[in-house]
């Protein structure tokens, strides 16, 4: 008989939820269930949850796997095709998946063992090492970092002017004017859009896996500001922690500062529209020391 799929009280409480997916929640032990019969799985410990994903460590025969459910979408087919790109370089391997019922079988890591545990400066000299080891060619159909980053530029001052000018116009003119810099790229190699320590867990194949990838490709420093943002609070030396990044992924320093600066700006005027606190705080003193 096979055993109760719960979903936990906590995956059920969370904000995301509040407005969205009830049908999809109410659905999801019967689905969890009806994926475990067809790749022949089971149910191998409590599972585990971020704010959108619930994954269920799982057992095929003698493999230990983790099922990772989350509402389909077109987020999850640009995560499945990220991970066969990369194909478990410096990325949990993929076993299998359905992007219609937002499923993906993978490779099992340390579900509680991400780098976060790791005092922040050896966390951000990973963190580099994992921005070189993912540097190979990238497809030339995924996004780029340059065409992001002239999107969002074109935005900021409307955004700014919309949110009250809640900052002096002296950092929207440094973020613009690192943005026309950064806009100037040919870049090619693989990037992912989404690193940081929470997105990096132990695993057995290599020492570190990175789990939930965004490919796109350009500069690989495009997603610096947000591994600083991330730990702010931790980093005794903000230049300090820039600087072993910078090192471990061998990145040219005045392009990283760009891409710090002007992330962290946009992100800044994402935070205050969206009722966000804290983290316009952290922006800013990011933003001062690379001003």
């Amino acid at each position: 008989m096979e055993p109760r799929i719960v979903v936990p009280q906590a995956f059920l409480d969370m904000p995301r939820w509040w407005h969205e997916g009830a049908d999809w929640l109410a659905a999801l032990p019967d689905t969890a269930a009806a994926i475990c019969r067809r790749w022949d799985l089971r149910l191998d410990g409590e599972p585990q949850h971020g704010s959108n994903a619930l994954v269920f460590p799982v057992r095929r025969g003698d493999q230990c796997l983790a099922l990772r459910l989350t509402p389909p979408g077109q987020e999850v087919t640009d995560q499945v095709a990220a991970l066969r790109f990369w194909d478990g370089r410096g990325t949990v391997r993929l076993e299998a998946a359905d992007p219609a019922a937002g499923a993906m079988l993978l490779e099992r890591l340390a579900m509680d063992g991400s780098l976060r545990a790791l005092p922040i400066g050896e966390a951000l000299a990973v963190l580099g090492a994992m921005m070189r080891r993912l540097a190979v060619p990238a497809p030339s159909s995924v996004p780029s970092t340059a065409e992001i980053v002239a999107t969002r530029a074109a935005a900021l001052p409307s955004d700014w002017e919309r949110l009250g000018r809640p900052f002096d116009k002296a950092f929207l003119s440094l973020a613009l004017d690192a943005a026309a810099r950064l806009a100037e790229s040919d870049g090619h190699l693989a990037v992912d859009g989404d690193l940081h320590s929470g997105q990096v867990l132990r695993g057995t194949r290599e020492e570190w896996l990175t789990v939930d990838p965004v490919l796109l490709r350009g500069d690989i420093a495009y997603d610096l500001g947000r591994m600083l943002w991330t730990r702010l609070d931790e980093l005794p030396d903000i230049r300090a922690g820039f600087d072993i990044a910078v090192s471990a992924a061998r990145l040219d320093a005045a392009r990283a500062r760009d891409w710090v600066v002007f992330r962290a700006i946009d992100y800044w005027l994402w935070c205050l529209s969206h009722g966000l606190t804290e983290d316009p705080v952290r922006c800013e003193r990011l933003t001062r020391v690379f001003a």
